[in-house]
Protein backbone atom coordinates (compact mmCIF):
# COMPACT_ATOMS: atom_id res chain seq x y z
CA UNK A 1 0.00 0.00 0.00
CA UNK A 2 2.59 2.92 1.18
CA UNK A 3 5.27 1.45 -1.98
CA UNK A 4 2.40 2.09 -4.69
CA UNK A 5 0.35 5.26 -3.49
CA UNK A 6 3.56 7.15 -3.62
CA UNK A 7 2.31 7.09 -7.71
CA UNK A 8 -0.02 9.53 -6.60
CA UNK A 9 0.16 12.93 -8.91
CA UNK A 10 -2.24 14.97 -10.38
CA UNK A 11 -3.09 11.68 -13.16
CA UNK A 12 -5.27 10.78 -9.62
CA UNK A 13 -8.05 13.62 -11.20
CA UNK A 14 -8.72 10.79 -13.67
CA UNK A 15 -8.05 7.18 -11.96
CA UNK A 16 -10.34 8.40 -8.78
CA UNK A 17 -13.09 6.21 -10.17
CA UNK A 18 -10.68 3.06 -10.78
CA UNK A 19 -7.94 3.56 -7.69
CA UNK A 20 -8.55 0.01 -6.43
CA UNK A 21 -7.19 -1.47 -9.26
CA UNK A 22 -4.01 0.48 -9.58
CA UNK A 23 -2.76 0.01 -6.44
CA UNK A 24 -2.40 -3.15 -4.33
CA UNK A 25 -3.86 -1.88 -0.97
CA UNK A 26 -5.31 -3.86 1.53
CA UNK A 27 -7.59 -0.89 2.66
CA UNK A 28 -9.93 0.88 0.54
CA UNK A 29 -9.45 3.86 2.45
CA UNK A 30 -6.33 6.15 3.26
CA UNK A 31 -5.47 7.08 6.92
CA UNK A 32 -4.95 10.46 7.99
CA UNK A 33 -1.30 10.04 7.74
CA UNK A 34 -1.32 8.33 5.15
CA UNK A 35 -3.11 11.00 2.84
CA UNK A 36 -1.01 13.47 4.97
CA UNK A 37 1.95 12.08 3.26
CA UNK A 38 0.30 11.77 -0.45
CA UNK A 39 -0.71 15.45 -0.24
CA UNK A 40 3.23 16.54 0.78
CA UNK A 41 4.59 14.51 -1.89
CA UNK A 42 2.07 16.15 -4.71
CA UNK A 43 2.89 19.26 -3.93
CA UNK A 44 6.56 18.58 -3.25
CA UNK A 45 9.07 18.28 -6.75
CA UNK A 46 11.45 20.18 -8.50
CA UNK A 47 9.54 23.67 -8.23
CA UNK A 48 11.24 23.69 -4.60
CA UNK A 49 14.69 23.75 -6.00
CA UNK A 50 13.92 26.69 -8.26
CA UNK A 51 12.80 28.83 -5.53
CA UNK A 52 16.05 29.89 -3.91
CA UNK A 53 16.30 32.09 -8.09
CA UNK A 54 12.90 32.88 -7.64
CA UNK A 55 13.16 34.40 -4.07
CA UNK A 56 16.49 36.53 -5.58
CA UNK A 57 14.03 37.85 -8.22
CA UNK A 58 11.44 38.86 -5.69
CA UNK A 59 14.03 39.98 -3.47
CA UNK A 60 15.22 38.92 0.21
CA UNK A 61 12.08 40.09 2.21
CA UNK A 62 9.76 40.67 -0.45
CA UNK A 63 10.24 37.00 -1.83
CA UNK A 64 9.56 35.20 1.75
CA UNK A 65 6.35 37.37 2.15
CA UNK A 66 5.17 36.81 -1.15
CA UNK A 67 5.72 32.95 -0.98
CA UNK A 68 3.54 33.01 2.76
CA UNK A 69 1.06 35.09 0.71
CA UNK A 70 0.71 32.25 -2.74
CA UNK A 71 0.55 29.66 -0.24
CA UNK A 72 -2.36 31.14 2.10
CA UNK A 73 -4.23 31.49 -1.41
CA UNK A 74 -3.04 28.38 -2.93
CA UNK A 75 -4.50 26.63 0.36
CA UNK A 76 -7.71 28.69 0.13
CA UNK A 77 -8.19 28.05 -3.60
CA UNK A 78 -7.60 23.80 -2.69
CA UNK A 79 -10.43 24.17 0.00
CA UNK A 80 -12.69 26.02 -2.31
CA UNK A 81 -12.41 23.51 -4.29
CA UNK A 82 -13.26 20.70 -1.67
CA UNK A 83 -15.76 22.58 -1.06
CA UNK A 84 -17.39 23.15 -4.08
CA UNK A 85 -17.34 19.55 -4.87
CA UNK A 86 -19.07 18.55 -1.82
CA UNK A 87 -21.80 20.91 -2.69
CA UNK A 88 -22.26 19.62 -6.52
CA UNK A 89 -21.64 16.12 -5.98
CA UNK A 90 -24.74 16.24 -3.03
CA UNK A 91 -26.28 17.81 -6.17
CA UNK A 92 -26.41 15.65 -8.78
CA UNK A 93 -26.21 12.83 -6.36
CA UNK A 94 -22.38 11.65 -7.52
CA UNK A 95 -20.25 10.45 -4.83
CA UNK A 96 -17.30 12.04 -5.87
CA UNK A 97 -16.02 14.62 -8.41
CA UNK A 98 -13.18 15.01 -10.56
CA UNK A 99 -11.95 18.45 -11.06
CA UNK A 100 -13.03 18.92 -14.41
CA UNK A 101 -16.42 17.46 -13.49
CA UNK A 102 -16.82 20.08 -10.73
CA UNK A 103 -16.14 22.61 -13.44
CA UNK A 104 -18.69 20.72 -15.92
CA UNK A 105 -21.32 20.72 -12.89
CA UNK A 106 -20.70 23.86 -11.78
CA UNK A 107 -21.59 25.44 -15.19
CA UNK A 108 -24.56 23.40 -15.48
CA UNK A 109 -25.68 25.53 -12.64
CA UNK A 110 -25.99 28.45 -14.11
CA UNK A 111 -28.58 28.22 -16.97
CA UNK A 112 -26.80 30.42 -19.83
CA UNK A 113 -23.79 28.05 -19.64
CA UNK A 114 -25.80 25.00 -19.06
CA UNK A 115 -25.50 23.88 -23.22
CA UNK A 116 -21.58 24.71 -22.89
CA UNK A 117 -20.94 22.86 -19.25
CA UNK A 118 -18.86 20.02 -21.49
CA UNK A 119 -16.41 22.83 -22.29
CA UNK A 120 -15.76 23.41 -18.82
CA UNK A 121 -13.91 19.90 -18.49
CA UNK A 122 -12.40 19.88 -21.22
CA UNK A 123 -10.86 23.34 -20.72
CA UNK A 124 -9.65 21.54 -16.89
CA UNK A 125 -8.33 18.42 -18.55
CA UNK A 126 -6.47 20.58 -21.19
CA UNK A 127 -4.78 22.85 -18.51
CA UNK A 128 -3.75 19.64 -16.75
CA UNK A 129 -2.20 17.77 -19.94
CA UNK A 130 -0.34 21.10 -20.55
CA UNK A 131 0.73 21.47 -16.78
CA UNK A 132 2.00 17.50 -16.94
CA UNK A 133 3.86 18.27 -20.45
CA UNK A 134 5.08 20.82 -18.95
CA UNK A 135 6.34 18.92 -16.30
CA UNK A 136 8.31 16.63 -18.17
CA UNK A 137 9.95 19.25 -20.29
CA UNK A 138 11.52 20.53 -17.19
CA UNK A 139 12.42 16.89 -16.12
CA UNK A 140 14.63 16.92 -19.29
CA UNK A 141 16.17 20.22 -18.86
CA UNK A 142 16.92 19.23 -15.20
CA UNK A 143 18.67 15.65 -15.97
CA UNK A 144 20.50 17.09 -18.89
CA UNK A 145 21.96 20.34 -16.42
CA UNK A 146 22.72 18.42 -13.51
CA UNK A 147 24.37 15.37 -15.01
CA UNK A 148 26.39 17.66 -17.75
CA UNK A 149 28.03 19.39 -14.53
CA UNK A 150 28.75 16.04 -12.24
CA UNK A 151 30.38 14.74 -16.03
CA UNK A 152 32.45 18.45 -16.78
CA UNK A 153 33.66 18.26 -13.50
CA UNK A 154 34.41 14.91 -12.59
CA UNK A 155 37.92 14.63 -13.16
CA UNK A 156 38.38 17.01 -10.23
CA UNK A 157 35.75 15.97 -8.19
CA UNK A 158 37.50 15.97 -4.57
CA UNK A 159 36.34 14.91 -0.47
CA UNK A 160 36.89 18.61 0.46
CA UNK A 161 33.15 20.03 -0.08
CA UNK A 162 34.55 23.48 0.44
CA UNK A 163 32.83 26.00 -1.21
CA UNK A 164 34.67 28.07 -4.08
CA UNK A 165 34.77 31.62 -5.06
CA UNK A 166 31.98 31.12 -7.78
CA UNK A 167 29.40 29.79 -5.41
CA UNK A 168 28.44 26.85 -7.67
CA UNK A 169 29.93 24.15 -9.32
CA UNK A 170 33.60 24.55 -10.82
CA UNK A 171 33.58 23.25 -15.04
CA UNK A 172 36.63 22.55 -15.33
CA UNK A 173 36.47 20.39 -18.22
CA UNK A 174 33.77 22.11 -20.89
CA UNK A 175 31.69 19.13 -21.94
CA UNK A 176 29.12 19.10 -25.35
CA UNK A 177 25.92 21.33 -25.11
CA UNK A 178 23.09 20.22 -22.61
CA UNK A 179 20.69 19.92 -25.53
CA UNK A 180 22.65 16.89 -26.09
CA UNK A 181 22.43 15.81 -22.80
CA UNK A 182 18.37 15.77 -23.75
CA UNK A 183 18.95 13.70 -26.40
CA UNK A 184 20.89 10.98 -24.90
CA UNK A 185 18.30 10.51 -22.24
CA UNK A 186 15.62 10.51 -25.01
CA UNK A 187 15.96 6.88 -25.44
CA UNK A 188 15.60 5.56 -22.03
CA UNK A 189 12.89 7.69 -21.19
CA UNK A 190 10.83 6.29 -23.97
CA UNK A 191 11.69 3.04 -22.76
CA UNK A 192 10.59 4.17 -19.20
CA UNK A 193 6.84 4.99 -20.20
CA UNK A 194 6.61 1.91 -22.36
CA UNK A 195 6.00 0.63 -18.69
CA UNK A 196 2.55 1.01 -19.34
CA UNK A 197 1.85 -0.48 -15.67
CA UNK A 198 2.48 1.82 -12.75
CA UNK A 199 2.75 -1.29 -10.34
CA UNK A 200 6.14 -1.82 -11.64
CA UNK A 201 7.49 1.17 -11.04
CA UNK A 202 6.70 0.92 -7.32
CA UNK A 203 9.59 -0.09 -5.99
CA UNK A 204 11.51 2.40 -8.04
CA UNK A 205 9.58 5.02 -7.23
CA UNK A 206 9.66 4.30 -3.31
CA UNK A 207 13.58 4.47 -3.84
CA UNK A 208 13.38 7.95 -5.77
CA UNK A 209 11.19 9.27 -3.01
CA UNK A 210 13.83 8.18 -0.46
CA UNK A 211 16.59 9.41 -2.17
CA UNK A 212 15.28 12.42 -3.33
CA UNK A 213 13.94 13.09 0.18
CA UNK A 214 17.92 12.54 1.79
CA UNK A 215 18.91 14.53 -1.00
CA UNK A 216 17.04 17.31 0.09
CA UNK A 217 18.04 17.23 3.91
CA UNK A 218 21.91 17.42 2.47
CA UNK A 219 20.82 20.45 0.02
CA UNK A 220 19.36 21.59 3.66
CA UNK A 221 22.80 21.14 5.46
CA UNK A 222 25.02 22.55 2.78
CA UNK A 223 22.81 25.91 2.57
CA UNK A 224 22.44 26.48 6.38
CA UNK A 225 26.25 25.93 7.21
CA UNK A 226 27.69 27.96 4.49
CA UNK A 227 25.78 31.50 4.86
CA UNK A 228 27.93 34.16 4.98
CA UNK A 229 27.79 36.67 6.78
CA UNK A 230 27.15 39.86 6.94
CA UNK A 231 24.53 39.12 3.96
CA UNK A 232 24.17 42.17 1.41
CA UNK A 233 21.69 41.35 -0.84
CA UNK A 234 18.88 43.17 -2.00
CA UNK A 235 15.59 43.30 0.31
CA UNK A 236 13.51 43.71 -2.91
CA UNK A 237 14.11 42.48 -6.70
CA UNK A 238 13.39 44.08 -9.94
CA UNK A 239 9.88 45.00 -10.70
CA UNK A 240 10.45 43.31 -14.36
CA UNK A 241 12.00 40.21 -12.54
CA UNK A 242 8.88 39.33 -10.11
CA UNK A 243 6.56 38.14 -12.75
CA UNK A 244 9.47 35.22 -13.10
CA UNK A 245 9.03 35.15 -9.34
CA UNK A 246 5.31 34.09 -9.74
CA UNK A 247 5.87 31.88 -12.23
CA UNK A 248 7.94 29.68 -10.19
CA UNK A 249 6.44 30.21 -7.19
CA UNK A 250 2.99 28.82 -8.28
CA UNK A 251 4.94 26.17 -10.54
CA UNK A 252 5.67 24.94 -7.09
CA UNK A 253 1.99 24.81 -5.55
CA UNK A 254 1.64 21.98 -8.38
CA UNK A 255 -0.65 19.60 -6.10
CA UNK A 256 -3.95 20.97 -6.47
CA UNK A 257 -4.69 17.77 -8.74
CA UNK A 258 -4.37 15.65 -5.86
CA UNK A 259 -6.86 17.08 -3.31
CA UNK A 260 -10.42 15.90 -4.48
CA UNK A 261 -9.04 12.28 -4.91
CA UNK A 262 -7.21 12.19 -1.59
CA UNK A 263 -10.43 14.04 0.37
CA UNK A 264 -12.51 11.20 -1.32
CA UNK A 265 -10.11 8.56 -0.41
CA UNK A 266 -10.18 9.28 3.40
CA UNK A 267 -11.20 6.50 6.20
CA UNK A 268 -12.83 10.05 7.75
CA UNK A 269 -13.45 12.74 5.05
CA UNK A 270 -14.28 15.24 7.84
CA UNK A 271 -10.76 15.12 9.07
CA UNK A 272 -9.65 16.03 5.46
CA UNK A 273 -9.11 20.12 6.46
CA UNK A 274 -7.00 19.29 9.30
CA UNK A 275 -5.05 17.48 6.92
CA UNK A 276 -5.13 20.13 4.37
CA UNK A 277 -4.03 23.07 6.86
CA UNK A 278 -1.22 20.70 8.39
CA UNK A 279 0.18 19.56 4.68
CA UNK A 280 0.07 22.83 3.12
CA UNK A 281 1.50 24.64 5.84
CA UNK A 282 4.58 22.03 6.59
CA UNK A 283 5.04 22.82 2.25
CA UNK A 284 4.64 26.29 2.81
CA UNK A 285 7.15 26.13 5.82
CA UNK A 286 10.10 24.21 2.90
CA UNK A 287 9.50 26.74 0.27
CA UNK A 288 10.21 29.91 2.24
CA UNK A 289 12.97 27.73 4.33
CA UNK A 290 14.73 26.69 0.93
CA UNK A 291 14.50 29.65 -1.03
CA UNK A 292 15.59 32.10 1.63
CA UNK A 293 18.28 30.09 2.98
CA UNK A 294 19.33 29.29 -0.59
CA UNK A 295 19.67 32.88 -1.65
CA UNK A 296 21.44 33.64 1.10
CA UNK A 297 24.30 31.04 0.71
CA UNK A 298 24.68 31.77 -2.75
CA UNK A 299 23.47 35.14 -3.27
CA UNK A 300 23.31 36.51 -7.10
CA UNK A 301 24.78 33.61 -8.64
CA UNK A 302 21.78 31.17 -7.79
CA UNK A 303 21.06 28.86 -10.49
CA UNK A 304 17.99 27.82 -12.07
CA UNK A 305 18.10 24.57 -9.24
CA UNK A 306 20.17 25.17 -6.19
CA UNK A 307 22.03 21.69 -7.10
CA UNK A 308 23.70 23.59 -9.82
CA UNK A 309 25.45 25.43 -7.12
CA UNK A 310 26.94 22.61 -4.93
CA UNK A 311 30.26 21.81 -4.19
CA UNK A 312 32.43 19.32 -6.66
CA UNK A 313 33.17 16.54 -3.99
CA UNK A 314 31.69 13.19 -4.10
CA UNK A 315 28.99 14.00 -1.32
CA UNK A 316 27.11 16.53 -3.24
CA UNK A 317 28.09 15.52 -6.66
CA UNK A 318 26.16 12.11 -5.03
CA UNK A 319 23.13 14.35 -4.69
CA UNK A 320 22.96 15.75 -7.88
CA UNK A 321 22.93 12.26 -9.17
CA UNK A 322 20.66 10.76 -6.70
CA UNK A 323 18.13 13.57 -7.47
CA UNK A 324 18.08 13.16 -10.56
CA UNK A 325 17.40 9.47 -10.51
CA UNK A 326 14.41 10.18 -8.91
CA UNK A 327 13.44 13.13 -11.38
CA UNK A 328 13.82 10.39 -14.25
CA UNK A 329 11.63 7.83 -12.29
CA UNK A 330 8.69 10.63 -11.75
CA UNK A 331 8.80 11.49 -15.61
CA UNK A 332 6.65 8.03 -15.87
CA UNK A 333 4.61 9.33 -13.76
CA UNK A 334 3.46 12.51 -14.65
CA UNK A 335 3.52 11.19 -18.47
CA UNK A 336 0.43 9.07 -17.08
CA UNK A 337 -1.94 12.18 -17.41
CA UNK A 338 -1.20 12.84 -21.26
CA UNK A 339 -0.97 9.53 -21.75
CA UNK A 340 -4.14 8.06 -20.56
CA UNK A 341 -6.10 11.15 -21.99
CA UNK A 342 -4.69 11.35 -25.57
CA UNK A 343 -3.89 8.01 -26.36
CA UNK A 344 -7.08 5.52 -25.67
CA UNK A 345 -9.39 7.38 -28.09
CA UNK A 346 -7.03 6.90 -30.93
CA UNK A 347 -6.18 3.17 -30.38
CA UNK A 348 -10.19 2.71 -30.09
CA UNK A 349 -9.84 3.56 -33.51
CA UNK A 350 -7.76 0.70 -34.88
CA UNK A 351 -7.88 -2.82 -35.28
CA UNK A 352 -6.81 -4.96 -31.77
CA UNK A 353 -3.92 -6.09 -34.12
CA UNK A 354 -2.06 -2.64 -33.79
CA UNK A 355 -3.64 -1.55 -30.51
CA UNK A 356 0.12 -2.07 -29.16
CA UNK A 357 1.73 -0.79 -31.56
CA UNK A 358 -0.38 2.89 -32.35
CA UNK A 359 0.23 3.03 -28.05
CA UNK A 360 3.92 2.63 -28.21
CA UNK A 361 4.01 4.76 -31.05
CA UNK A 362 2.33 7.67 -29.55
CA UNK A 363 4.06 7.17 -26.19
CA UNK A 364 7.15 7.95 -28.31
CA UNK A 365 5.62 10.55 -30.46
CA UNK A 366 4.65 12.56 -26.74
CA UNK A 367 8.03 11.89 -25.33
CA UNK A 368 10.39 12.94 -28.22
CA UNK A 369 7.87 15.95 -28.15
CA UNK A 370 8.63 16.99 -25.02
CA UNK A 371 12.22 17.00 -25.59
CA UNK A 372 11.69 19.25 -28.48
CA UNK A 373 10.37 21.92 -26.74
CA UNK A 374 13.26 20.91 -23.76
CA UNK A 375 15.45 21.67 -26.64
CA UNK A 376 13.79 24.64 -27.56
CA UNK A 377 14.18 26.12 -24.38
CA UNK A 378 17.44 24.93 -22.39
CA UNK A 379 17.17 27.39 -19.74
CA UNK A 380 15.63 25.63 -16.43
CA UNK A 381 14.13 28.57 -14.50
CA UNK A 382 12.80 30.24 -17.64
CA UNK A 383 10.77 26.72 -18.24
CA UNK A 384 9.87 26.50 -14.80
CA UNK A 385 8.36 30.13 -14.83
CA UNK A 386 6.58 29.50 -18.23
CA UNK A 387 4.95 26.45 -17.38
CA UNK A 388 3.55 27.75 -14.09
CA UNK A 389 2.60 31.00 -14.95
CA UNK A 390 1.06 29.59 -18.48
CA UNK A 391 -0.89 26.55 -16.88
CA UNK A 392 -0.61 26.30 -13.09
CA UNK A 393 -2.24 29.64 -12.51
CA UNK A 394 -5.14 28.67 -14.11
CA UNK A 395 -5.51 25.54 -11.92
CA UNK A 396 -4.36 27.14 -8.58
CA UNK A 397 -5.87 30.41 -8.44
CA UNK A 398 -8.57 31.07 -11.18
CA UNK A 399 -10.64 27.88 -11.97
CA UNK A 400 -11.18 27.77 -7.81
CA UNK A 401 -12.61 31.05 -7.31
CA UNK A 402 -14.81 30.99 -10.39
CA UNK A 403 -16.04 27.70 -9.63
CA UNK A 404 -17.61 29.35 -6.33
CA UNK A 405 -19.31 31.61 -7.98
CA UNK A 406 -21.02 29.11 -10.54
CA UNK A 407 -21.33 26.00 -7.77
CA UNK A 408 -23.13 28.64 -5.39
CA UNK A 409 -25.00 30.13 -7.93
CA UNK A 410 -28.46 29.49 -7.30
CA UNK A 411 -27.79 29.80 -3.23
CA UNK A 412 -26.78 33.18 -3.79
CA UNK A 413 -23.21 34.22 -3.35
CA UNK A 414 -22.42 37.14 -0.74
CA UNK A 415 -20.76 40.28 -2.76
CA UNK A 416 -18.10 40.13 -0.11
CA UNK A 417 -17.16 36.75 -1.44
CA UNK A 418 -17.74 37.41 -5.13
CA UNK A 419 -15.44 40.10 -4.40
CA UNK A 420 -12.78 38.24 -2.89
CA UNK A 421 -13.59 35.57 -5.69
CA UNK A 422 -12.76 38.17 -8.63
CA UNK A 423 -9.60 39.69 -6.82
CA UNK A 424 -7.73 36.37 -6.84
CA UNK A 425 -8.91 35.21 -10.28
CA UNK A 426 -7.56 38.65 -11.18
CA UNK A 427 -4.28 37.73 -9.30
CA UNK A 428 -3.94 34.46 -11.34
CA UNK A 429 -5.05 36.51 -14.37
CA UNK A 430 -2.57 39.04 -14.19
CA UNK A 431 0.47 36.29 -13.30
CA UNK A 432 -0.39 34.41 -16.04
CA UNK A 433 -0.17 37.56 -18.56
CA UNK A 434 2.98 39.29 -16.97
CA UNK A 435 4.78 36.00 -16.24
CA UNK A 436 4.29 34.29 -19.39
CA UNK A 437 5.17 37.90 -21.27
CA UNK A 438 8.29 38.15 -19.31
CA UNK A 439 9.42 34.43 -19.30
CA UNK A 440 8.62 34.35 -23.25
CA UNK A 441 10.97 37.43 -23.86
CA UNK A 442 13.69 36.30 -21.52
CA UNK A 443 13.78 32.83 -23.40
CA UNK A 444 13.97 35.10 -26.42
CA UNK A 445 17.03 37.43 -25.37
CA UNK A 446 18.79 34.30 -24.04
CA UNK A 447 18.07 32.48 -27.49
CA UNK A 448 20.06 35.57 -29.37
CA UNK A 449 22.70 35.60 -26.72
CA UNK A 450 23.45 32.22 -27.34
CA UNK A 451 24.04 32.34 -31.06
CA UNK A 452 27.38 34.97 -30.70
CA UNK A 453 30.42 34.21 -31.11
CA UNK A 454 31.30 34.68 -27.21
CA UNK A 455 28.69 31.59 -25.76
CA UNK A 456 29.87 29.57 -28.86
CA UNK A 457 33.24 29.90 -27.92
CA UNK A 458 32.56 28.40 -24.63
CA UNK A 459 34.11 31.31 -22.51
CA UNK A 460 30.09 31.69 -20.40
CA UNK A 461 28.27 29.27 -18.63
CA UNK A 462 24.47 29.20 -19.14
CA UNK A 463 23.97 30.78 -15.24
CA UNK A 464 26.60 33.62 -16.23
CA UNK A 465 25.40 34.44 -19.60
CA UNK A 466 21.82 34.84 -17.89
CA UNK A 467 22.79 37.45 -14.73
CA UNK A 468 24.69 39.12 -17.45
CA UNK A 469 22.13 39.80 -19.26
Amino acid sequence: FGFNLFLLQDFFNYLSTNICCLFSVTSSFSSFFQTLIHLLKGNIGTGLLGLPLAVKNAGLVVGPISLLVMGIIAVHCMKLLVKCSHHLSAKVNRQSLTYGEAVQYGMENVPWLRRHSQWGKRTVNLFLIITQLGFCCVYFVFLSDNVKQVVEAANATTFSCQMNYTNQTEILVPSFDSRLYMLCFLPFLILLVFVRNLRYLAPLSLVANVVMTASLVLIYFYSLTHITYPIDLPKAGRAKDYPLFFGTAIFAFEGIGVVLPLENKMQRPQTFTLVLYLGMGIVTFLYISLGTIGYMCFGERIGGSITLNLPNCWMYQSVKLLYSFGIFITFALQFYVPAEILIPPAVARVSERWETAVDLLLRTILVIFTCALAVMIPELDLVISLVGSVSSSFLALIFPPVLEILAFHTEGVSPMVTIKNIVISLVGLIGFLTGTYIAIVEIHLNSVYNSTPTYRSGLHSPNQRFYCS
